[in-house]
């Protein structure tokens, strides 16, 4: 396979960075945070970069991170095992009805969205009454968990069974979707909610309560470590792996109540899984590249092993695709995420009025209103651009337009 849409950046005292970038803008602090990156001395081959990038903390989403014999909390980050779910419907575009606000009424019904500020009373973001489905799938994981918090108690008073089946907040979303032959597709993007950020928090203070005489030697602090072989190292790795089966169950159970919720409204039957993907995209797990097995993190990146199907998200207003891997060892066998974003959620909300909302979400059933102005297309990245700089690491199968997109 030909490797010419990468561009090499060779990093003094440091591993090569390999970017497929051609065409998209890197800002100077997300290269700058790279290079810090790179200079870790348990990276293995090289950094692979991917064209959504941008700065993130610590580690720059959009990057992937493989590593021997260390691993780096903050490179996960909190939304630990966030990635997407998409699932084709034998329903075509005809037998939607034509008013979609009935339909967006229902998803958000059935899925608790956003969250309440006020600490007291209940959050809508969360269950007030876990129902049974969402019980069943919080017992088979339940076990696991106590194990985790009897070592670290700290995270046994956190939003977790309440969560199981949850949206959240920010870029999190619910969307129904056509592909390009009018086909109807249910489409969301989630992680492990409260539990997860607090597992990812907690391991991240630990790795620079553990590393406090040599932090000052960073380029970071936030690229504090555990070493293989310590207890914290172990500790996570457990921690984190059952987090992002959380996460994975989370989206499953989310798509189980967005597939009733639109029976309810849908009159004509439908099958809801003839393509079914879900994938993580901030996550950390052992993959063997380059003939060695490695720790690979995945910050605000997607596994495109040869054949392996995935979720390419676009903004709230741009297109979105279904991709399969062209298993790209260079990169390691990696895709990005998403768009990526251009500015700051701040940024965005100064730049862009409500009226700049409307407009570029016409054609979607959405929220317009001054909270979701920090998801406005404007402040991502062309997704067509993004997806031509990484033709060489994935092919797309389906390309999806939203028609409804409930916000977090």
């Amino acid at each position: 396979m030909s490797t010419k849409t990468f561009q090499l950046l060779e990093i003094a005292n440091g591993k090569p960075i390999k970017l497929w970038t051609q065409g998209v803008p890197v800002e100077d602090d997300a290269r700058q945070q790279l290079m810090n990156t790179a200079k870790m001395p348990f990276i293995f081959k090289h950094l692979a970069v991917m064209p959504d990038v941008h700065l993130g903390k610590g580690s720059t989403i959009g990057s992937v991170i493989p590593t021997k014999g260390a691993i780096i909390p903050a490179a996960v980050g909190v939304d630990i095992g966030c990635g997407m779910i998409a699932a084709r419907t034998s329903l075509v575009a005809a037998d939607l009805p034509d008013n979609l606000h009935g339909l967006r009424t229902a998803i958000e019904k059935a899925v608790p969205h956003g969250r309440s500020n006020t600490r007291a009373g209940r959050d809508k973001g969360a269950w007030e009454n876990v129902p049974e489905h969402a019980d069943d799938a919080w017992r088979a994981l339940a076990g696991r968990f106590k194990v985790i918090t009897d070592k670290h108690p700290k995270l046994t008073k956190t939003n977790n069974r309440k969560h199981l089946g949850t949206l959240g907040t920010g870029n999190h979303f619910i969307e129904v979707c056509l592909d390009e032959a009018d086909r109807v597709w249910f489409m969301l993007h989630s992680g492990s909610r409260g539990v997860g950020n607090a597992i990812g928090n907690l391991f991240i203070e630990l790795a620079q309560a553990d590393m406090r005489q040599h932090i000052a030697n960073l380029p970071d602090r936030d690229l504090a470590y555990f070493e293989e072989g310590s207890q914290h190292f172990d500790d996570y790795v457990e921690a984190v792996g059952w987090a992002q089966d959380f996460a994975r169950q989370n989206r499953e159970l989310m798509m189980h109540s967005v597939i009733a919720a639109a029976r309810q409204i849908i009159r004509k039957p439908f099958e809801a899984s003839l393509e079914a993907v879900n994938c993580h995209h901030n996550y950390v797990q052992k993959e063997r590249h380059f003939g060695e097995e490695v720790l690979v993190t995945r910050k605000g990146a997607v596994s495109a092993q040869k054949g392996q199907l995935g979720i390419i998200p676009g903004s709230m207003g741009a297109r979105s695709f279904i991709v399969r891997g062209l298993g790209n060892e260079e990169a390691f066998c990696s895709c990005s995420h998403g768009a990526g974003r251009t500015m700051s959620r701040t940024k965005a909300k100064k730049l862009f009025s409500v009226e700049d909302q409307i407009r570029a979400t016409a054609h979607v059933e959405c929220r317009k209103d001054a909270d979701v102005i920090d998801e406005i297309p404007m402040a991502y990245k062309d997704i067509d651009a993004v997806m031509d700089a990484q033709r060489e690491l994935v092919e797309v199968l389906h390309t999806l337009r939203q028609v409804v997109c409930v916000k977090g």
